[in-house]
């Protein structure tokens, strides 16, 4: 590392408060200090900022009703089409301009792009396809697919004929896709052969079958997409009710269907959240509140002009792909990319080549990405132009300060604001973040709520906490990209998110507190940082300690990587910390990495946190969405019997950590 680069490191490292360039305020979509303070005073109003982004069929009446709280409706009346607002009317202006870039794995092979005309046309065959099977207005459609071009198209074909979708991550399970199409009484299924993996063929479609054999009522029609290419397949041959995709499309080619009217609060879609017991949740979304969310959110905090080519890593089959991959940016109009792979294959800059290839404008992507990143190496996105990037952000967890300067740095060039995003899928769509064109930066905080929200960090008694001290992140008003409901559940959807501050006897609106389980501190200049899941806690010697702010002390620590800390059975303290420790490359798993672990936890929380064990490891148990399965980790610490490996990404490093723990 040369002089220039140590001193940089030494001034990153001492730095906290980061400014917005001039250049990048300038030109930001929202750039407006007083905008906060202008949608505090004119709430719920203010939030017509964000319905004006779409085109209404009819005017809505009200922009909020909250006469029966928690069931809030909002642009009430209004009627629009989120298929229409995401394609028909960008035709005239940008039809010959694409809509989605579309990059398979195998490199340079199988790359496809869809103009905005081309886009519509597809749809619209793929929706007169599922209108001529029986699909109708308010039935649910579940997708079971991967990170294809037909998955965003066959959603959009059901928002247009007004029918519902439910998509089920590729990567879970069969039985999780028939728990979910049974939950949903979903009588069709869009899925696929198979995809691509680290350059291997899977097979899909074979799971998908699975799932279908365990859903307890009769399924109408499936639909097949065909990813594989010719030599690639696993030969499969279709039943009766199945269909092929590319089949059914050529069918109805040039098939026009007509946007179906939908009121605002008619469900957009579902969405089930898999919880550690107890059945999955089923999110319900509706048209009008999330589209106006999810568009209003991708232009004053994603910067997205319809100019850019705009690139968010994340799998359609969670939320952040539904709101920040489909809706947000197409509505707008402007180009949105999928990457069907992973970012190490087949090298470890493949990610930056993608960026360099498309000129993208915003990188929006994951802390436990960003730490992969840091591990591999700067001379990887140092291989590549990235000086296209005007924007960086960051979903899914809290980002600790020195990846996020990591970030900053190696990928951002000092020059691109960083947005740190919280919300869930429970929300729509961000709630907790900076305005890169209004606010300063701080590493490690999320920001200030938006404008318009109001999150409070309260103690058990509901009162607001002081500066600095830690208590349980609420959303003290609604939003119009909020939940509605629990699907034919509305007593669970009381009873999850509105009960713990609430009189859910009431019918005032400001008795109605939404909790969403999030432990958080806040900063004298109102800056939320959130510290993780309130239920993710270590019971030492009767005191609480958050693990995520532990993990956040050790990977503060030069030369690790990643980390993840659990509780273990402790004869004394009741629990102790176990640490499990990634380590950047160049730096040696040893005793010395290990006191300067415990000393930074020491340093940054008090010896109550202390870890008992550091355990040093390649990697860490994952889901395939990239989850580190801390449960399981805190299994293997007190040697009690494992549940299923086998839908992890990497059962291997199990049986690795076991013998660590053992050995040591």
């Amino acid at each position: 590392m040369s002089d220039d680069d140590i001193e940089l490191e030494a001034r990153l490292e001492e730095q906290e408060v980061f400014e917005p360039s001039d250049a990048f305020v300038e030109q930001a979509n929202v750039s407006d200090p007083d905008i906060y303070q202008e949608f505090e005073e004119n709430w719920p109003n203010c939030w017509q900022a964000a319905a004006e982004l779409l085109d209404w069929d009819e005017e809505y009446e009200q922009v909020l009703d909250d006469s029966n709280p928690p069931f809030y409706k909002w642009f009430t009346d209004g009627k629009l089409n989120a298929s229409a607002n995401c394609l028909d009317r960008h035709l005239d202006e940008r039809g010959d301009e694409v809509a989605i870039e579309w990059v398979g794995e195998p490199v340079d092979e199988d790359d496809r792009s869809f103009t905005y005309e081309e886009l519509h046309r597809e749809v619209n065959e793929c929706a007169a396809a599922l209108r001529d099977m029986g699909v109708g207005e308010d039935d649910v459609v579940t997708m079971y697919m991967p990170m294809i071009p037909e998955l965003p198209i066959a959603m959009l074909a059901c928002a247009r004929i007004g029918a519902p979708h439910s998509v089920v991550f590729a990567g879970f399970s069969a039985d999780a896709l028939a728990t979910r199409m049974n939950a949903a009484d979903s009588e069709y299924l869009v899925t696929c052969d198979g995809y691509y993996r680290r350059g291997d063929p899977l097979d899909h479609l074979s799971k998908a079958n699975e799932g279908l054999a365990g859903v307890d009522h009769e399924v109408s029609d499936v639909v097949v997409a065909e990813r594989l290419r010719d030599g690639d397949g696993f030969g499969h041959d279709l039943a009766d009710n199945q269909h092929a995709y590319a089949d059914l499309v050529a069918d109805h080619a040039g098939a026009e269907v007509a946007p179906v009217q939908r009121d605002a609060e008619d469900m957009l879609f579902l969405m089930y959240t898999s919880g550690t017991t107890g059945q999955p949740k089923g999110v319900k979304h509706t048209t009008g509140g999330y589209l106006a969310w999810a568009s209003w959110t991708s232009q004053a905090v994603l910067d997205i002009k319809p100019e850019d080519t705009y690139f968010c890593s994340a799998d359609i089959g969670w939320i952040t792909g539904h709101s920040y991959i489909v809706y947000g940016p197409l509505a707008l109009g402007t180009t949105t990319m999928m990457y069907e792979g992973t970012p190490d294959y087949p090298d470890r800059d493949r990610l930056w080549q993608i960026i360099e290839e498309y000129e993208a404008n915003q990188l929006y992507t994951a802390p436990t990405a960003i730490r992969a990143f840091m591990k591999w190496g700067s001379e990887y996105p140092e291989r590549n132009d990235l000086s296209s990037l005007r924007l960086l952000g960051t979903v899914g967890e809290p980002i600790n300060p020195r990846a996020w300067k990591w970030y900053y740095k190696h990928i951002g060039n000092e020059e691109c604001p960083i947005v740190d995003t919280w919300w869930q899928t429970e929300t729509g769509g961000m709630m907790v973040t900076t305005l890169p064109g209004v606010k300063d930066m701080k590493p490690g905080s999320a920001g200030p709520p938006l404008p318009g929200v109001d999150a409070q960090i309260v103690d058990t008694n509901g009162d607001e906490v002081d500066a600095g001290r830690a208590g349980y992140l609420t959303v003290q008003k609604p939003w119009p990209g909020m939940l509605r409901t629990l699907y034919k559940n509305d007593e669970r959807y009381i009873e999850e998110y509105w009960a713990e501050y609430s009189d859910t006897d009431s019918d005032d609106p400001d008795d109605w507190v939404y909790f969403p389980e999030d432990g958080a501190k806040i900063d004298d200049d109102g800056y939320i940082t959130v510290l993780g899941r309130v239920d993710d806690v270590i019971n030492v010697s009767g005191h609480r300690l958050g693990t995520m702010e532990i993990e956040s002390a050790i990977v503060g620590v030069e030369g690790v990587a990643e980390a993840a800390v659990v509780g273990g059975d402790h004869e004394v303290k009741g629990e102790a910390v176990y640490a499990y420790v990634i380590t950047e490359e160049g730096y040696d798993e040893d005793d010395d990495l290990r006191q300067r672990i415990i000393q930074g936890v020491e340093d940054a929380i008090g010896p109550i946190a202390r870890p008992e064990r550091v355990i040093f490891s390649p990697d860490l148990p994952k889901t395939r969405s990239g989850k580190i399965m801390r449960r399981l980790l805190e299994d293997i610490a007190n040697e009690a019997e494992l549940g299923d490996t086998s839908t992890l990404r990497n059962p291997e490093i199990v049986e690795d950590i076991q013998g660590k723990i053992s050995g040591d």
